[in-house]
C-alpha cells in the first residue's frame, strides 16, 4: 500500500464538540492508519501549549499546530514560530488608537498581557482559561515576539480595523477578534519537507471554515458530515458525522487500513 500523509483537525473532527474528547472510533482509525504504515498528524490552529496535552494523551506522534507555525515530529517540538512581528505590532497600535482593548501573548502559554483593563471592561474575560497580566508599562515592542492577540472589537465594527487582513484572524465569539497564524497548509508543506512526503499523497480531514485553508486542490480532502457546507463544497469526499464514526468509516471505505 502506498504511504499516505494524513492530517486531522482536532475540534469537531477528531473530537466530539460536546465533550471535547476524541471520538473512540477516530482514535482507533488513527491507530490503524499508523499501524498500516501511513504518516499520521494532527493539524490544528491551537497553540502548542493547548494542543500538546491532547496529542500526547492520544498517542499521536506528529502535529502541525499554532495555525501551521508549530511542528512536532515523533513527539518532539521542532519549531514554533510567532506571527510576523512588524505586521502584528502595527495591528496592535491601530487597535489601541481606535480605543479597543488588546490582550497580547508574547510566548506560547496561557499568559496574556495588557496595559489596562479596557478589554475586560468592553467584553469581559476570554472564553477559555487565561492568565492575565495587567501592566501599565507593557509594550510588545520590548519582547520582540507576538504569538497571538485578542482585540475587543465587535463584529459590526470590524472594518474600522483597516489592518486586520494583514494577519491571520478569526472570530469564534462576536465580541472580540483573535489574531493568530492561519497557515495550516504551509505547516503541512513544512511537515512534508521534513519527512520526505509528496503533495499528491496528502489526505486532510476537517469540519469548519478555518479548515478551508488546508483544503488545497492537490490534496485529497475529506469533510466531516457535521461540518460546514462551505467546506463540504471543497471536499473530494464527505464522510458521515464524526460522532457517527465518520473518520473510521471514511478510512475503511477508501481501503487505507
Amino acid at each position: 500500500m502506498q504511504r499516505k500523509y494524513f492530517f486531522f483537525d482536532i475540534d469537531g473532527t477528531l473530537t466530539d464538540i460536546r465533550s471535547g474528547k476524541i471520538v473512540p472510533s477516530a482514535k482507533e482509525a488513527v491507530r490503524k492508519l499508523a499501524e498500516a504504515g501511513h504518516f499520521v498528524s494532527i493539524c490544528t490552529g491551537r497553540a502548542f501549549y493547548k494542543a500538546e496535552p491532547f496529542r500526547a494523551a492520544n498517542e499521536i506522534s506528529n502535529m502541525v499546530c499554532n495555525g501551521g507555525h508549530g511542528i512536532v515530529i515523533d513527539g518532539r517540538l521542532i519549531e514554533n514560530r510567532p506571527m510576523p512581528y512588524e505586521a502584528s505590532l502595527a495591528v496592535y497600535r491601530e487597535a489601541l488608537s481606535l480605543g479597543y482593548g488588546v490582550l497580547t501573548a508574547v510566548d506560547d502559554t496561557a499568559k496574556v498581557y495588557a496595559k489596562d483593563f479596557t478589554f475586560y471592561d468592553q467584553v469581559g474575560i476570554r472564553q477559555e482559561p487565561t492568565v492575565y497580566v495587567i501592566d501599565e508599562h507593557f509594550d510588545p515592542e520590548n519582547f520582540g515576539k507576538i504569538y497571538k492577540m485578542y482585540v475587543s472589537i465587535p463584529e459590526e465594527e470590524e472594518e474600522r480595523l483597516s489592518l486586520r487582513d494583514t494577519l491571520g484572524h478569526m472570530r469564534f465569539v462576536k465580541d472580540y477578534l483573535m489574531f493568530q497564524p492561519d497557515e495550516k497548509k504551509d505547516g503541512i508543506f513544512r511537515m512534508l519537507e521534513l519527512n520526505g512526503g509528496k503533495i499528491e499523497d496528502v489526505v486532510v480531514f476537517g469540519d469548519d471554515t478555518n479548515d478551508m485553508v488546508m483544503f488545497d486542490p492537490r490534496f485529497y480532502k475529506v469533510a466531516m458530515g457535521n461540518g460546514r457546507d462551505e467546506l463540504k463544497a471543497l471536499a473530494d469526499y464527505v464522510a458521515p458525522a464524526n460522532v457517527e464514526d465518520g473518520i473510521y468509516r471514511a478510512c475503511a471505505k477508501h481501503g487505507w487500513f
